[in-house]
């Protein structure tokens, strides 16, 4: 199992975050040996195909090249502009050749890992260089496996590539009994089968290759526990500046929540342990609504505010217990407690109309299933 610098086992897979960065670093799975194969396939199947036409043009070129009349012969000025021209013909008849070469080798890597362009990649680096970090490589398991996989493309390739040879050494030893033009067509189409087979042969090169190479990128950026649980720090905050934050948002709801407690229209309280302030505005307001709520400290502040903006308390130990059970900030009070609101919400009306026989009334009925904590949280779900 490999391990990092501080002896832990690499023992999980990457992230995709570590996978990301590896990315953006440039470090995606490559294969060399199926760029290869692409490569030499498709030359192969072009010079199989159009070869014919190109080496028919190339064999006039050849034709025009040793054709030179007396003026060339005798005078050097003229001969170096023609040497151009033959040069820049033969350019252009190997021009479509040397260009899907080139696409192909810059589209092939992306067929293993995808394609990934990295400015980082792109920066110098000087451990690159430096002879020691070379040797490291070199001795390394990762260059046993470049060596002996490049000794045995070698091998496999030379012993193929041999066969194909001398399977076709006769009609090799018979392309000086032909015409220039014929020979050179002949030998264009035993070229793009040669390149053909000795593409065959790397096949089952790149066919080992891509998902060592796969599995050798996987490997190399596997993660110790430690390290994910760094990343998840990183990523996600420590626990303490999380805890603080939480800490912060809460003091933040708190703050608007007893904000809202002056427009209440009553406080209904346990005595001390639960308090919830109600607002209700026939106009606008469907059904009363929960404004604030708190138990012990934040009560007693609720309490006090209700005090100081002379807002009316109200003593209903089983109605504050069911509100603060049942009801969320800014929510409609269920209704199942319509009844008992209303009364206490008339109550208030009266005292405000400084009305001499006003009182609670005692019969406030409460459902016994509103005072259960444990169902409360379902009950809201189920509202929402």
């Amino acid at each position: 199992m490999a391990e990092n610098e501080n002896g832990q086992e690499r023992s999980e897979a990457p992230t995709a975050k570590r996978l990301r960065e590896a990315r953006e670093k440039g470090q995606v799975a490559r294969s060399r040996e199926l760029n290869t194969f692409v490569i030499l396939i498709v030359g192969g199947a072009f010079l199989l195909f159009l070869g014919g036409g190109m080496a028919a043009r190339i064999s006039q070129l050849m034709i025009d090249g040793w054709t030179l009349e007396r003026g060339l012969i005798f005078d050097e000025g003229l001969l170096v502009p023609h040497l151009q021209h033959l040069l820049g013909r033969a350019l252009l008849i190997l021009a479509p050749l040397f260009g899907l070469l080139m696409v192909i080798a810059l589209m092939g890597p992306i067929l293993v890992g995808g394609l990934n362009f990295s400015t980082q990649a792109l920066m110098p680096k000087f451990s690159k260089v430096n002879p020691i970090s070379g040797l490291k490589r070199v001795f390394s398991v990762q260059g046993l496996m470049e060596l002996v996989k490049g000794l045995g493309k070698f091998g496999l390739v030379g012993i193929v590539a041999t066969l194909a040879i001398m399977s076709i050494w006769g009609n090799l030893l018979t392309l000086g009994e032909l015409p220039v033009e014929q020979a050179i067509v002949q030998t264009v189409h035993m070229a793009a089968w040669l390149f053909l087979i000795a593409a065959a042969a790397l096949l089952v090169v790149a066919a080992i290759d891509v998902p060592f190479q796969v599995w050798n990128h996987q490997k190399q950026l596997r993660m110790t526990l430690q390290e994910i649980k760094d990343e998840f720090k990183e990523t996600e905050g420590k626990p303490e500046v999380k805890g603080r934050i939480r800490q912060l948002q809460h003091e933040m709801s708190q703050r608007r929540m007893m904000s809202e407690v002056p427009k209440a229209d009553v406080v209904i309280t346990n005595p001390t342990h639960y308090a919830v302030a109600i607002s209700y505005v026939p106009a606008t307001m469907p059904a009363p609504r929960l404004l604030a709520k708190g138990t012990d400290e934040v009560a007693q502040a609720i309490r006090a505010l209700a005090e100081e903006h002379r807002i009316v308390r109200v003593e209903a130990p089983r109605v504050a217990r069911a509100i603060y059970f049942t009801t969320d900030l800014n929510q409609e009070i269920p209704n199942g407690l319509f009844v008992a609101v209303a009364r206490i919400l008339a109550y208030v009306y009266q005292i405000r109309r400084e009305d001499p026989d006003v009182e609670l009334a005692d019969d406030l009925p409460v459902p016994e299933e509103y005072l259960d904590p444990r169902s409360a949280p379902r009950r809201r779900r189920r509202r929402r």
